[in-house]
């Protein structure tokens, strides 16, 4: 058996799991940059807020 025939019968037989890992991967992965996005803005906001305050 080749590797490549091992890898198909492997992803074959388990293919629940890769869909599962690879979706699960994709949606982490863009909750993670949601939040990292939001956090973002938020400082930004934080800054014009505070340099605002200090211009008055």
């Amino acid at each position: 058996m080749t590797m490549w025939e091992a890898f198909r019968s492997f992803v074959g037989s388990n293919f629940a799991i890769v869909e599962v890992l690879f979706t699960a991967t994709v949606a982490l992965g863009f909750g993670a940059y949601q939040i990292w996005s939001v956090n973002r803005e938020i400082a930004k906001d934080k800054a014009k807020k505070a340099e605002r305050r200090d211009a008055e």
